[in-house]
């Protein structure tokens, strides 16, 4: 069954604005939807008894999905894991929870996440098809938009968990910047390593939410055509051939545009920077989650070894990590001085058959541990017709989305 059906936020926005619609129809609305999709999708923990329609915000009346690993006030925050059962109500929201609402969003409750974060899967399935992985760990956010239950969802990403999904699901996402908007209010994985991310239908659609959230200007598609360095992760050796068709696909018409497309010049690092951050996260997590170590005979086994590996590892080894990717940023920042941004795949494939795995988030560890920005595009598709998404990378938000608009719109 394919429930891919992603609610446009910029056309909503436009019918808000000319009161062809009201904030109390967009919240029926997104219930309506919830009550008809998601016994099959079940990308929700809970939802709001009543959402609160506040704020005079840009988005105001815009329903929006909160990953279950962010407060959200009166409602518990679980984690994805059986420690939290028994987790007593938020007493406020998060401080990007705060920043939404202020924006005019309405939290309608939360969806489902992987265990804290990590890999093991929730119940939710991938409305493109429901035999599939939805990916992880922002599972019930990426599925909420991609069955148009919501036009936007919030959730975070530590290694791959925003782009990952966004890829599997056929919808759009923006990883900001590490350190961006504070994490306070939300359950993380790795200090260094953790960051924010929303889903939405398109590029052009993140391009209003983040304009909404940070006050920057709305600029969809005013990029002249952008100058791109193309990353193909071959030395990763996972990218498969249905990907690679695709984005060569994807270059070509990127090309025939005017867009300006140039070899990545040193994959060899990215390589390089794969590998450390899985070092940084392992460290930080074991430290960052040291209470659940504790009751490591309750966790699955990817968390479990995960946080113990973490435990055991030497100082050395996790400064040598930070150093190298203190090394590549510099780099990377070099390149980006030359760019406009980087392109490349955001999943390997296509979303892996089965609803016990998330797949893998390899294609966004480096740019993860760089702090950089990185927004999802959908568009491909596989012979099958499942979704493929691509990764555009730069240095900001602003910067990403533009290059992402434009790309969106030469497909």
């Amino acid at each position: 069954m394919n429930l891919l059906q992603p609610w446009s936020l910029r056309e909503f926005v436009a019918d808000l604005a000319a009161h062809r619609t009201s904030p109390e129809e967009g919240t029926q609305r997104a219930l309506n939807r919830i009550r008809e999709t998601d016994s099959a999708v079940q990308a929700w923990v809970d939802l709001v008894p009543t959402p609160a329609i506040t704020g005079d915000g840009p988005l105001r009346g815009v329903p929006m999905g909160v990953k279950d690993i962010i407060d959200l006030a009166g409602m518990p925050t679980r984690c994805g894991s059986v420690l939290r059962t028994t987790a007593k109500p938020a007493l406020k929201d998060a401080a990007i929870v705060e920043a939404w609402r202020s924006a005019g969003a309405i939290p309608m409750g939360k969806t489902v996440t992987t265990e804290f974060a990590y890999f093991k899967p929730g119940p939710t399935r991938n409305p493109a098809n429901l035999d599939h992985t939805p990916g992880g760990s922002s599972s019930g956010s990426a599925a909420a938009v991609a069955a148009g239950q919501v036009p936007i969802a919030i959730g975070s990403q530590t290694a791959g968990s925003v782009t990952r999904p966004a890829s599997y699901c056929g919808v759009a996402s923006l990883v900001m910047k590490n350190g961006q908007f504070p994490l306070t209010g939300v359950v993380g994985l790795s200090s260094s390593l953790d960051a924010h991310g929303i889903f939405a239908a398109t590029a052009s659609d993140l391009s209003l939410a983040w304009s909404a959230l940070s006050g920057e200007p709305d600029l969809p598609g005013k990029m002249m055509a952008p100058r791109i360095a193309f990353w193909t992760a071959d030395p990763l050796g996972v990218v498969t051939d249905e990907m690679n068709t695709a984005m060569s696909a994807a270059c070509a018409s990127f090309s025939d545009n005017g867009a300006q497309l140039h070899p990545f010049p040193d994959e060899a690092l990215i390589a390089e920077l794969t590998a450390a951050h899985r070092v940084v996260m392992a460290y930080e997590a074991s430290r960052e989650r040291a209470a659940e170590l504790e009751h490591i005979d309750q966790l699955s086994e990817p968390l479990a070894t995960l946080l113990t590996a973490g435990s055991s590892m030497p100082e050395a080894d996790y400064m040598e990590a930070r150093r190298l990717v203190t090394d590549a940023r510099r780099i990377v920042d070099r390149v980006l001085g030359q760019y406009d941004a980087i392109i490349g795949p955001a999943a390997p494939g296509s979303a892996p058959l089965g609803t016990n795995v998330t797949g893998d988030p390899v294609l966004s560890r480096a740019w993860q541990a760089l702090g950089l920005a990185a927004v999802a595009v959908p568009g491909l598709r596989n012979a099958s017709g499942l979704p493929l998404g691509f990764q555009v990378v730069a240095a900001t938000e602003i910067q990403a989305l533009l290059a992402a608009a434009w790309a969106e719109q030469h497909l």
